[in-house]
C-alpha cells in the first residue's frame, strides 16, 4: 500500500476510461496534483464538540485545556475524512457536463455538506472557486491551516480557490451571507436523501439531517444562490435497504428529499428527477476497489440523481 495521496492517484487513473467528459477527465488528473499532508494534531473537547489548533489550545486557561483530548489527523483522514475517496465525485462530474457544465476553471461551486476537503481540492487545482458549507465543528479547525483554503495553485492560468464556511445553510442567516450567490453549480453527494430529511419509518434521530427550514424555504435559496443557467444536482450512493421487521436505515434511502413539484415551484427546470444510476455506480466502485474493502457492489450498492437548472 502507498501514501493516501499516491492511492486518489491510482484510482484517478483507473476511472478515467470510465468518465465520459473532459471535465471529469481533468478533474481525475489533478489528483496528480495533490500535496502530501502531515499529521496534525487537535485538542477536542468531547462534550462541547470543539476543536483546537496547537495556537488556540496555546491561549486557553488551565483550566479550560483540563479535560481535552489530544488527537493526530493524518494525510488518509485529510483527503478521505469520514466518507471515503474524493475520486467518486467524478460520475457526478460527468453529469453535470453532459448538462452543460463542460469547463470548470473559472466557475463557481458550492459542494452542500462536503464533508472532507480532497474534491474541493481538486476542483480548486482546476482553477474552480469552489465554497464548501458543513456543521461538523471538526471541519473548520482541520481545514484551517496554512494552505488550505484561498489560492490554489493548478493547471490554470489564474489559480482555483477554496472557501469553507461552517454552519446551517440556509437555516442560518449569517451562513447563507458567508455562502453567498453567484453559483454556477450547487452539489450535494450522499447528505441530500429522503431517508435523512423525511424518513419513511421511524428511524433514529442521531442519524437523521435536521435542514433547519422547510424543502421550499431550502429549495428557493438554492435557487436563489445559482446564476441564470446554473444546475443544482443531487447525487447520492446507497446501500440496501434493511427489510420490514428490521430498524430503518436513513442512509439508504437515496431518492431526493424533495418533491418534483416543489422545485418545479421554484422556478427550476428538472432535467432528471431520481434517476437511477445504479449500473454506473457500480461500475465506478469496482474500479475504485470498493470490493476490496469488503463492499457486495452487485448487492449492496445503489445510486440516484436529481439534476435541476436555474
Amino acid at each position: 500500500m502507498g501514501t493516501p495521496v499516491a492511492e486518489i492517484r491510482i484510482e484517478a487513473r483507473a476511472l478515467r476510461e470510465f468518465v465520459k467528459s473532459s471535465s471529469a477527465k481533468q478533474f481525475l488528473e489533478a489528483a496528480g496534483q495533490l500535496p502530501p499532508i502531515k499529521p496534525r494534531t487537535l485538542h477536542i473537547d468531547r462534550k462541547n464538540k470543539l476543536y483546537y489548533r496547537a495556537d488556540e489550545f496555546a491561549a486557553l486557561t488551565e483550566e479550560q485545556r483540563a479535560g481535552l483530548e489530544e488527537k493526530s489527523y493524518d494525510e488518509a483522514f485529510y483527503y478521505l475524512g469520514r466518507y471515503g475517496t474524493p475520486t467518486a465525485y467524478c460520475r457526478a462530474i460527468d453529469l453535470a457536463a453532459e448538462a452543460g457544465l463542460t469547463d470548470l476553471a473559472g466557475k463557481h461551486i458550492l459542494d452542500f455538506g462536503y464533508g472532507m476537503i480532497g474534491q474541493l481540492r481538486m476542483l480548486a487545482i482546476l482553477g474552480a472557486d469552489v465554497t464548501g458549507v458543513d456543521v461538523d465543528p471538526l471541519l473548520p479547525v482541520l481545514y484551517g491551516f496554512p494552505g488550505d483554503q484561498g489560492d490554489i495553485a493548478g493547471t490554470g492560468s489564474h489559480p482555483g480557490r477554496i472557501k469553507l464556511v461552517h454552519g446551517r445553510y440556509p437555516a442560518e442567516a449569517a451562513t447563507v451571507e458567508a455562502v453567498g450567490g453567484g453559483y454556477d453549480l450547487v452539489i450535494s453527494k450522499n447528505v441530500l436523501k429522503r431517508g435523512y430529511i423525511h424518513p419513511a419509518r421511524e428511524a433514529d434521530e442521531r442519524m437523521l439531517i435536521k435542514l433547519g427550514v422547510d424543502d421550499a424555504t431550502f429549495a428557493k435559496a438554492v435557487y436563489a444562490a445559482l446564476n441564470p443557467g446554473g444546475m443544482f444536482l443531487i447525487y447520492n450512493l446507497c446501500p440496501k435497504q434493511a427489510p420490514p421487521d428490521k430498524p430503518y436505515l436513513p442512509y439508504s434511502d437515496g431518492e431526493c428529499p424533495f418533491a418534483r413539484e416543489v422545485l418545479e415551484s421554484t422556478g427550476f427546470k428538472v432535467v432528471a428527477f431520481d434517476t437511477d444510476d445504479t449500473t454506473a455506480a457500480r461500475k465506478m466502485a469496482t474500479l475504485i476497489g470498493w470490493q476490496d474493502d469488503g463492499m457486495d457492489i452487485e448487492n449492496d450498492l445503489f445510486a440516484h440523481y436529481t439534476l435541476c437548472r436555474k
